[in-house]
């Protein structure tokens, strides 16, 4: 029964999702990190470049997105580099990378809503994961 037990709590906890933050000192360090599961796997993280101004326009359903390695906010009042390296001009933007590679970008308007929906989010990361496959 504990062996169960065990087994339902690390399922659940594997399933879990959190946000980390990220600096200009550690975004490609971060952004080329592989899964728990070893170099082998691919890597798909995504990075939302965030700002406290805009909070309220974040994306706010990344624990229902499926597939990808890991995901972080880097605050763009805080990092100058990244923010010029990836031509951000508003918050929210998100970059999805593979293998630390950029695939896809999703920028905010001057309305500065959140450029992409749960749905277009994960059809991506699905397209991106099926397109490495053979």
């Amino acid at each position: 029964m504990k062996k169960i037990v065990f087994l339902m709590m690390l399922l659940i906890s594997g399933n879990t999702f959190g946000q980390d933050w990220i600096t200009d000192s550690n975004f490609e360090d971060k952004i080329h990190e592989k899964s728990a599961f070893g170099d082998d796997e691919m890597s798909i993280v995504i990075v939302e470049f965030w700002a406290k101004f805009n909070d309220a326009n974040s994306f706010q359903d990344w624990d229902k997105v499926k597939g990808i390695t890991h995901y972080y906010r880097i605050d763009i009042a805080t990092a100058p580099n990244a923010k010029k390296e990836y031509r951000i001009r508003m918050a929210p933007t998100i970059i999805v990378f593979k293998d630390g590679i950029k695939e896809e970008v999703y920028k905010a308007g001057l309305d500065l809503e959140c450029p992409v929906t749960l749905d277009e989010l994960q059809e991506h990361i699905d397209e991106v994961k099926s397109a490495s496959q053979f």
